[in-house]
């Protein structure tokens, strides 16, 4: 194709006009795919003001009358029992109001998992607190109530435990040695296979055939996991830190042996979450506590409580093999490997799925196992899979294209799909090489040497890189919406979403108030409580479009209970739901704009003060018919010292193709941020444990390193901001695309410096010198 007519498609595409607007339960175009008022607007945080003075209380802030407060004894043997347990000087000490063992803890089911059950949100289905029996290092034994939080830090150190240990699988390395082929990874099958991917290649013109490692990290949101809770009666009030309240109340109900109802979770703000503010065991822990010593109990992990009891990211160790012809188009595609787990839970890292859809290959051979390891249960930790499964592939695909001295950007385009590889299903909105093409553009891709080691200045040598970010996004099942009109002209719209720093309760207020033709100061958006209709949780890249849903259909019937009361004297008689729209404090005809009346008039001839509708969202049936799927381009220079071997990433630039933008401000936010997180990923994340024993070494932000300013760049961040039109809004999930890609990108810079190639995480000086 000629520049020209890539320009002339690019136009095309990037019209506005011309995408296809249809996003509505029936099928219908939605008004407000399109129009640009309040929705895409760089409208600051709404409860930004309320952080920065201190007012937004989070879940170890609530006051309740008696509170005590608990620590955490953690087990210090990788497996094993407990044979000795002495508590009488813990039970003694200054303060202390109860301490709890699996001797006197109440019986418990055991959680269920997340990723079996779908109202579930248990990370492990051990039970919790319930025998002698220790399962991973770090495991909490023991649970201490006292009147503050001091006295029973201390008391919890006066406990003495003795166990006898068993044998326990705590090395990575060791654990590869007998792996099995998990059940399905969330729900797709651990192995696709088409054609002969592995004989191919072998007769390839070109190929590349390496192994990268991952290593371990852990959740460091800057909220501490935390809950404050009590119980009236038989319910149980918990104020959580948590992305899925309605998850934690039906969980807690089964393991307390109680109703969903009986559960009341409250979560309004959340500081930080990434896949791991769920349900754990000192939730659990604190809700049976109160339940037998009759008192409110706040629990708050400390840092190394969160190493110790929280799991993250696990270890991988993978297989990218490519093969392609003398054109660059790939004949073989290969990505296996192993991720390790736990026995007791189903989170198998799916490293994988890029490679499932991301590239066109004659013959794609995609396997994972797992190798289960006596830890603290891995969990999601943003992008779980994606984040580290295109370090390794993006890699490769860099490497493929320096053996066939072809541009790495110029390799994928020749290997755009025109439907996705495995499934066969169409892309419900894809212009990857759009982003590719703007951010090359803007970034300055074409001063990049192919020679590595090319470009210095002084002691540092300078590379650039480049890698393909992708992220699916999903509508979750499930969700609903209620609103709330008063005599007044001022909606309130309620759902049990969650706000943990994204800007949830702003882009959906955007989105409200451009719905109901009303001024945002006129639209409450209540969220983060189970008594509200109930919501999605906050993962997945799922929850902007999954609330937005249950909106668009709670409109619909709010729309349709409206003008039942209007009456014949209303320019609205007669109209039907699906021919009116919402302007200017009230309703329209769609056909005749000048055919309105205010919400106001039309409930004050009712005499009505208020009208409420709620309803659910449809089913996610597009995601069976569709390939869905954030992307992007992240491009990365490094400067790197030839001395000491340090790093330093002197510019990024991330590219994105994820639909319709909602709000610009906050998304160039969450962009910067996923890519910050990247950082850390390919620079200095790594939970270190000790072979031996299984016992975390560096449970603490001064070992466990992450990036701080001085780390980081400016970042650009660039959008296509085309609407896709088989998602609500025409939007795509945003949250994790951020960080996948960025790993492939910092390393394939550092090669393009230095010419060393590094397969394992993180690139650390000793790698490098």
């Amino acid at each position: 194709m000629t520049s020209i007519q890539d320009a002339a498609q690019s136009l095309l595409k990037t019209a506005i006009g011309l995408v296809p607007a249809r996003w509505l339960p029936g099928g219908s175009p939605d008004p407000l795919m399109q129009k640009h008022g309040l929705i895409g607007a760089p409208v600051s945080r709404l409860d930004g003001a309320l952080k920065v003075r201190g007012k937004a209380r989070f879940a170890a802030e609530v006051p309740m009358q008696g509170l005590t407060y608990a620590a955490l004894l953690h087990s210090t043997v990788a497996r094993g029992r407990i044979v000795a347990l002495d508590i009488s000087a813990a039970e003694a000490a200054p303060g202390v109001v109860f301490v709890m063992t699996y001797r006197n803890a109440p019986r418990m089911a055991s959680p269920a998992l997340m990723n079996t059950k779908p109202k579930a949100a248990g990370t492990s289905n051990l039970p919790v607190m319930q025998d002698a029996e220790i399962h991973w290092n770090g495991e909490p034994v023991a649970v201490l109530l006292a009147d503050t939080q001091e006295q029973a830090d201390h008391a919890v150190t006066l406990i003495r435990v003795t166990y006898e240990t068993a044998p326990a699988i705590t090395d990575f390395d060791a654990a590869k040695g007998s792996t099995r082929v998990p059940a399905n990874i969330l729900g797709e099958p651990p192995s696709i296979e088409r054609g002969n991917a592995e004989a191919t290649l072998v007769q390839a013109a070109f190929q590349v055939d390496c192994t990268y490692a991952t290593p371990a990290h852990n959740h460091n949101a800057i909220e501490l996991h935390a809950a404050t809770l009590a119980w009236e009666g038989d319910k149980l009030i918990l104020h959580d830190a948590t992305q899925m309240v309605n998850n934690v109340a039906w969980t807690l109900s089964q393991i307390f042996g109680i109703k969903e109802e009986q559960v009341h979770v409250r979560s309004p703000y959340v500081g930080g979450g990434f896949g791991g503010k769920s349900l754990w065991n000192h939730q659990i822990l604190a809700a049976a506590a109160s339940r037998v010593s009759g008192r409110p109990v706040r629990i708050m992990l400390p840092r190394e409580g969160v190493f110790r009891s929280v799991g993250g990211r696990t270890m991988t160790e993978q297989r990218v093999a490519l093969g392609a012809r003398s054109d660059g188009k790939l004949t073989a595609l290969i990505h296996t490997g192993t991720a390790a787990m736990t026995p007791h839970n189903e989170c198998p890292e799916q490293f994988s799925f890029p490679a499932r859809h991301l590239y066109a290959a004659e013959n794609i051979m995609i396997a994972q196992r797992v190798a289960d390891m006596n830890i603290v249960a891995n969990t999601f930790m943003r992008a779980p899979g994606e984040s580290i499964g295109t370090f390794a592939l993006e890699c490769a695909m860099d490497e493929l294209a320096e053996a066939m001295q072809i541009d790495p950007i110029e390799l994928r385009r020749r290997n755009e799909p025109a439907k996705d590889p495995t499934s066969g299903n169409e892309f419900s909105s894809r212009h990857l090489t759009e982003a590719y093409g703007r951010g090359a553009e803007q970034f300055g891709w074409e001063k990049r040497s192919a020679t590595p080691g090319a470009r210095r200045d002084g002691e540092w040598l300078i590379g650039m890189g480049m890698a393909t970010a992708t992220y699916p996004y999903y509508r979750m099942p499930g969700g609903a919406a209620r609103i709330r009109l008063t005599a007044d002209g001022r909606a309130t719209v309620s759902t049990a979403a969650h706000e943990m720093g994204m800007g949830t309760a702003t882009v959906q207020t955007q989105h409200i108030a451009e719905r109901l033709g009303l001024a945002m100061d006129q639209v409450v958006f209540e969220h983060g409580d189970t008594a509200l209709p109930p919501g999605s949780m906050a993962g997945g890249s799922s929850q902007t479009a999954s609330i937005a849903a249950a909106i668009i259909a709670a409109h619909d019937a709010f729309k349709a209970a409206l003008l039942k009361l209007v009456g014949n004297d209303s320019p609205l008689a007669g109209l039907k739901p699906d021919a009116v729209e919402a302007r200017d404090g009230g309703l329209c005809s769609s056909e005749e704009p000048d055919k309105h009346e205010t919400y106001v008039s039309i409930l004050r001839r009712a005499g009505r003060e208020e009208l409420v509708a709620e309803a659910s969202a449809p089913p996610p049936l597009e995601a069976q018919e569709f390939s869905m799927h954030s992307y992007g381009a992240q491009f990365c220079e490094v400067r790197v010292s030839e001395i000491t071997g340090e790093v330093r990433v002197s510019r990024f630039l991330g590219s994105f193709d994820c639909g319709r933008i909602l709000n610009a401000k906050t998304a160039a936010s969450q962009f910067r941020g996923g890519i910050i997180m990247g950082l850390g990923l390919a620079l200095m994340e790594e939970t270190h444990r000790d072979p031996r024993t299984g016992r975390i070494m560096n449970p603490s932000l001064a070992e466990y390193h992450v990036p701080v300013h001085m780390d980081v760049p400016k970042i650009d961040v660039i959008w296509t901001d085309i609407p896709d039109p088989h998602s609500p809004l025409g939007a795509h999930g945003i949250g994790e695309i951020g960080i996948t890609g960025v790993g492939a990108a910092v390393a394939n810079a550092v090669y393009n410096a230095t010419g060393k190639r590094i397969r394992k995480l993180p690139i650390s000086l000793d790698k490098l010198l």
